[in-house]
């Protein structure tokens, strides 16, 4: 079945104040996620002022590492060449690569100013990313970018507004469900084992979403390191956290194994 991508971008407009759908669902997805943590913080007796302290600098090293993470990892040339390029982040260019790694340093340092132990809220700080994921990418579907390769035609979505009259795979929405079906994974887990490992969570969302990722980029118009080069720059992006992932599965299954 082939769909048609002919939506604006533009949600709504107020003189020169526009309202992009982009915005609006990335602004859903955080709100989403803090209202997702303050249920958690209360159910786990936990200073909700500290959430309110954490979510700051965990937005602030979202936002920066993103961009930064877009523009160092897949047009370094072009933003160096005019840097104040790099401030207009309302012209889209985010990565998420570069926000995992925004995140993590900026609950380090949070953890480091505040005296917190790293794995105090670590596990629970990652359950309601994957919300916030699906979210962007089904802003991206909105925005027509990060869009997916062409298929034979009998599947996909045509992106009018890229001036295409031929259909891609919706790669944006392959995202945004295993997204949502991540989350639905760590939710389950944190409400039914009780006893897990310290940052069991926080490495399995690292797995899950890393090689999601990975695969779908299979799926989605590549950014080469080259031409000749089998795997996209997101894929190797990839492997390394997903690399961790599987160290930090194989440590916790040998532990307890010992301990048995």
């Amino acid at each position: 079945m082939i769909f048609t991508n002919s939506i604006d971008s533009i949600l709504f407009a107020a003189g020169p104040i526009e309202v992009r759908w982009y915005g609006m669902l990335f602004a859903v997805g955080l709100l989403l996620n803090y209202l997702l943590l303050r249920w958690v913080f209360g159910r786990e007796k936990f200073n909700v002022a500290d959430l309110d302290s954490l979510i700051l600098y965990l937005f602030v090293g979202l936002v920066v590492g993103a961009r930064l993470g877009h523009v160092f990892f897949y047009n370094a040339e072009y933003f160096l060449n005019d840097p104040i390029k790099i401030l207009q982040i309302w012209n889209g260019g985010l990565a998420s690569h570069g926000a995992a790694i925004g995140v993590f340093l900026a609950y380090l340092i949070w953890a480091w100013i505040h005296k917190v132990k790293f794995t105090k809220y670590a596990d629970y700080m990652i359950l309601g990313m994957p919300i916030s994921a699906g979210f962007v990418r089904i802003g991206n579907y909105f925005n027509s970018e990060i869009v997916g390769k062409a298929t034979d035609g009998s599947w996909g979505v045509v992106f009018q507004r890229l001036g295409e009259d031929f259909p891609r795979h919706p790669s944006q929405f392959y995202e945004a469900g295993l997204s949502f079906a991540i989350f639905a994974v760590l939710i389950s887990i944190y409400l039914k084992w009780k006893k897990r490992s310290p940052l069991s969570l926080m490495f399995l969302y690292m797995g899950l979403y890393f090689s999601t990722r990975f695969l779908v980029e299979f799926f989605k118009k590549r950014h080469t390191i080259s031409v000749d080069f089998p795997l996209s720059m997101g894929q190797m992006l990839s492997i390394l956290p997903i690399l961790i992932a599987i160290g930090a599965a194989v440590f916790y299954y040998s532990k307890r194994h010992k301990a048995k």
